[in-house]
């Protein structure tokens, strides 16, 4: 890597410098292993919070882990069916009583 960024030009070295994009860029081992960390951190924190507090509070939402490069997030997204809205209609107008 080190050759490559010595084989540039000089003028290349400004214009990256000034238009990078570091967030894009590829993770050391390190950096993924301080992720790793962090989100372990906070789940701790999640439970000992869930823990420690009154069952018929409401619950924070559990910690969404530090977005990697390259890692798509893998939040889905409930479909709502006919069948589903169907049964959610009749018990909003009572059908369940």
């Amino acid at each position: 890597m080190t050759a490559l960024r010595a084989a540039l030009p000089e003028e290349e070295l400004d214009r990256q410098a000034e238009t990078g994009e570091p967030d894009k860029a590829r993770w050391s081992q390190t950096d993924l292993l301080l992720a790793s960390a962090i989100d372990a951190l906070r789940r701790v924190e999640y439970v000992l919070i869930c823990a420690n507090s009154d069952s018929k509070s409401k619950r924070p939402k559990p910690p969404e882990p530090i977005a990697r490069p390259g890692v798509k997030t893998k939040r889905v997204t409930p479909v709502l069916t006919e069948t589903g809205a169907h049964v959610l209609f009749e018990l909003i107008n009572g059908g369940a009583a």
